[in-house]
């Protein structure tokens, strides 16, 4: 996927941001460069990461989810939801999604192409 250039700035910004602890400055650069660019994986499973961080668990599962939608063969995106599960304290769906991880881990398929 190839994005705006102003996009890609504002994601690097929010990497900077997370990179010297500025949580809530790089969840907000996040946040928008998921509503200026819906499809942008890398986006999701940033914010999510990034609410994690700042315990804003309900809206990381939403961000985690998203990114299965988006990916449903992608570890990473069912890895990182089983771990905001995990954090809140949603174990049957955290075990869920971590076997997910682990099927797609050992060459497996979560969703038919």
């Amino acid at each position: 996927m190839s994005l705006p250039p102003e996009i890609e700035e504002l994601f690097d910004d929010a990497n900077g941001d997370l990179a010297l602890g500025d949580l809530e400055a790089a969840v907000e650069k996040y946040r928008r460069c998921t509503e200026l660019a819906p499809d942008f994986f890398d986006g999701w499973h940033a914010l999510g990461m990034a609410l994690m961080k700042v315990g804003q668990y309900p809206e990381a599962i939403e961000a985690g989810l998203k990114t299965v939608e988006m990916r449903p063969n992608e570890q990473l995106a069912w890895s990182s939801l089983s771990l905001f599960y995990v954090r809140a304290g949603m174990i049957k769906e955290a075990e869920s999604a971590s076997g997910k991880a682990r099927i797609l881990g050992w060459g497996g398929k979560v969703k038919k192409d």
